[in-house]
């Protein structure tokens, strides 16, 4: 295989004045051939997306060398060729929009290598057919979905003809449809023969490769198949990382049945290794799990609420439509819908940064309907972290950002000092490490971090977190996690936005889920997920417990609906085995 990037001992420091960080990139050095299909992982702050800007020369090495298809990056003369070998689609789509209509954007590049009128024009229907946005392709970009998007984000790369895509955690923001669609379009790309790389935190996404490489703190710690790589749980462990789902899941199982095979790396491997094994085959019974006894006084309640944005101009947007919503005190309940169903929408209401255009929100005894309301006194019992947390970090110091509100609350000098350190406590933030850095150098993991502290050091009754775990590395994923089911545990309800499944299943009593603007479906957490045709038409997806319990039940195993969870399954799966 012929090699179309090389990184021989590659050093790379931000700079900062006055201060002298520790290298992103350590010696790195490394080959990737043509027609590759590579994954890039690692813990945040390893150095994944600091790697990923060297390969189209956007990032230039302090020390050592990249070469695009030979052409040495520190030469600033093979800049605009490199560019054209290898095309890179962000995490953030909106941050490579640079015109108004769809067609336009796409046509970006290509104009700028001043291809002639008829070749543009061929390449963006080319490019736009490929994502499927052919039929969109006068639309103002913004008011897309972000998956629709990132489809533009990549037709735009793709109309530059590149040899190589890197895609930056380009799967991180979007609903399972969205995810899968583009994981879809990569392994076609690479069938073309285009060389891709992935930045993923999504270990099922790395099995999609034929090699993963994982960064530890700026240097490569492992190099090799998936198989490989994911046949050893310690080291991955040891590296921020773990197993896929259905392999994780699978390890589990096979722990409490030794006659299941081990390396199960993917959810139709493990229900057919299971099915395998010896059990009773009898129909199981219909329905979903019975609903649950009578529900406690509401702390939070929706009635009928509706809200258009741009409301009065052709740009009219209806972002709900009637949604209903009761949430009792204590405990959590999970909000998923596919991208633009609503969701965040719906959290804005809860405290008041919008205020119903119709209907009614109530909470924490606060009518949110009441022009009068004291919304000062909402936002201190109802905490709201953003979906992108850089959108609500403005102080310079991470210190001084987690200290900003409880300062506004009048606390002396020691009482604030310890919020601070107990706010980055509970987020897994080390206090005399992180209480200087500066916030601009955090990766995204550690800025959600310091986002959901700024919000906890208010200890708010009511939490409200928009994409919680998106952009967090598997440990840290895991830990935070963790550290939200003990807020639950000492009192505060939690309301969860989120795309991940796993999530919602190991934290939320109660799911809604939002399509269209409407609530859709209402339930405790098995009842919901026990409805997997009526998720998937919604462009969802289920929890791996829930593929599994679905998969064996369609085998005519007699196992109950609505299992979201492992000690349920791990019973319901002796007995059934035990008969067998």
């Amino acid at each position: 295989m012929n090699t179309l990037i090389e990184l021989e001992n590659v050093t790379y420091r931000y700079a900062l004045s006055g201060a002298t960080l520790p290298p992103a990139l350590k010696g790195i050095s490394l080959r990737i051939g043509a027609g590759e299909y590579v994954a890039i992982a690692g813990a945040n702050g390893s150095g994944k997306s600091t790697l990923a800007r060297h390969l189209n020369a956007l990032l230039i090495p302090e020390s050592g060398h990249v070469r695009v298809a030979g052409l040495d990056t520190g030469d600033p003369h093979h800049h605009r060729e490199i560019r054209r070998t290898v095309g890179m689609v962000f995490q953030h789509p909106d941050d490579q929009m640079v015109a108004t209509v769809v067609e336009e954007d796409v046509a970006f590049g290509p104009e700028n290598l001043g291809l002639p009128p008829e070749e543009i024009q061929s390449r963006v229907r080319a490019a736009l057919e490929t994502v499927e946005l052919w039929d969109a392709r006068t639309r103002p970009p913004h008011l897309l979905s972000a998956g629709q998007m990132q489809r533009v984000a990549l037709a735009g790369v793709l109309a530059l003809a590149p040899r190589c895509i890197v895609f930056d955690e380009a799967t991180a923001m979007l609903d399972p449809n969205g995810r899968q669609a583009v994981r879809a379009l990569m392994a076609r790309l690479h069938r073309e023969g285009i060389t891709i790389i992935t930045i993923t935190h999504f270990m099922e996404e790395a099995l999609d490769a034929e090699r993963v490489i994982v960064l530890s703190q700026g240097e490569v710690a492992l190099d090799d198949t998936p198989q490989a790589i994911f046949s050893a749980v310690a080291p991955l462990h040891a590296l921020g990382l773990d197993l896929p789902p259905a392999a994780d899941l699978g390890n589990r199982l096979q722990r409490r049945f030794p006659a299941l095979p081990t390396g199960l790396l993917t959810t139709s491997d493990l229900i057919a290794a299971l099915d395998r094994l010896p059990h009773s085959t009898t129909t199981p019974a219909t329905g979903t799990p019975a609903p649950s006894a009578t529900a406690p006084a509401a702390l939070i309640e929706v009635r009928d609420l509706a809200h258009t944005y741009m409301e009065g101009t052709p740009l009219a947007h209806r972002a709900l439509d009637g949604v209903s919503l009761s949430v009792a005190a204590e405990g959590a309940h999970g909000l998923l819908g596919a991208t633009g169903s609503g969701k965040s929408t719906l959290m804005q209401h809860l405290n008041g940064l919008l205020r119903p255009q119709a209907g009614s929100v109530h909470v924490a005894g606060f009518d949110l309907g009441d022009p009068g309301v004291d919304v000062r006194k909402v936002r201190r019992s109802v905490g709201l972290a953003f979906q992108m947390p850089e959108l609500q970090i403005f102080e310079q110091y991470v210190g001084d950002e987690i200290a900003y509100g409880p300062r506004l609350m009048g606390l002396d000098r020691a009482a604030l000092r310890a919020r601070v350190r107990e706010a980055m406590t509970m987020v897994g933030l080390d206090f005399e490490a992180y209480k200087d850095r500066l916030t601009f150098t955090l990766s995204g993991g550690e800025q959600r971090k310091v986002a959901l502290a700024s919000v906890l050091a208010l200890q708010p009754r009511i939490l409200l977190l928009d994409e919680p775990t998106a952009g967090l590395d598997p440990l840290s994923r895991h830990d935070l996690l963790s550290r939200l089911a003990g807020l639950k545990r000492s009192g505060t309800t939690l309301i969860l936005s989120s795309h991940q499944m796993e999530d919602l299943a190991l934290l939320a009593e109660h799911l809604t889920v939002l399509a269209k603007g409407k609530d859709a479906l209402s339930g405790s957490t098995p009842q919901v997920f026990a409805q997997g045709a009526s998720l998937r038409a919604l462009g969802l997806g289920l929890p791996v417990i829930a593929k599994v319990t679905e998969g064996l039940r369609a085998r005519g195993w007699p196992l109950p609906a609505g299992l979201v969870s492992f000690d349920p399954l791990v019973n319901a799966l002796e007995a059934v085995i035990r008969h067998g």
